[in-house]
């Protein structure tokens, strides 16, 4: 027995066992999703933006942010965010434009190539969402728990990073 078993009682292995299943279901799901976009870029013969640039394009809509403020705002999470918008620059789907107070600070906002792509991953999501519902495959009761425990959860993740610090 390890020393994490000795500790936790039945209730806390089963709690334990649960929460490792969600963190595993966690992973997966992003993954699956971005392999929906992936499908859908494919359908289309989109070839110069991949799933995770999409989803960059979605996550902004139509705000104008920094690069510091897409991870911060929760828009992307992904460690090479400066790759993907110097290539979403390049590919014409974002405009960047230097800051007149800060020229280290560079703001992005999408150009109407980009609000195009991202309309389609739009209207994906929401083709996905009415067959989900008609579907029955979840009720809002249903989102509104899921909803709720991811909630917490990064909030008690964003706690216990801060406690670190």
């Amino acid at each position: 027995m390890t020393m994490q078993e000795t500790v936790l009682d039945g209730s806390e292995r089963a709690f334990h066992a649960e929460y490792l299943e969600m963190l595993g279901l966690v992973e997966r799901l992003h993954r699956l999703l971005l392999d929906v976009i992936k499908d859908e870029f494919e359908r289309l013969g989109v070839v110069e933006v991949n799933p995770v640039q999409g989803l960059l394009l979605f996550n902004i809509g139509e705000n104008e942010v920094s690069a510091g403020e897409l991870k911060s705002r929760g828009f992307y999470q992904g460690s090479n965010v400066s790759y993907n918008l110097k290539k979403l620059v390049e590919a014409g789907y974002m405009h960047h434009q230097r800051s007149d107070v800060d020229r280290r600070s560079v703001r992005v906002r999408l150009t109407e190539k980009g609000r195009r792509l991202r309309a389609v991953i739009a209207e994906l999501f929401g083709r996905h969402a009415g067959l989900m519902h008609r579907k029955a495959v979840l009720d809002m009761a249903m989102l509104d728990g899921v909803g709720q425990g991811l909630r917490r959860t990064e909030r008690f993740w964003l706690d216990q990073i801060r406690y670190i610090y």
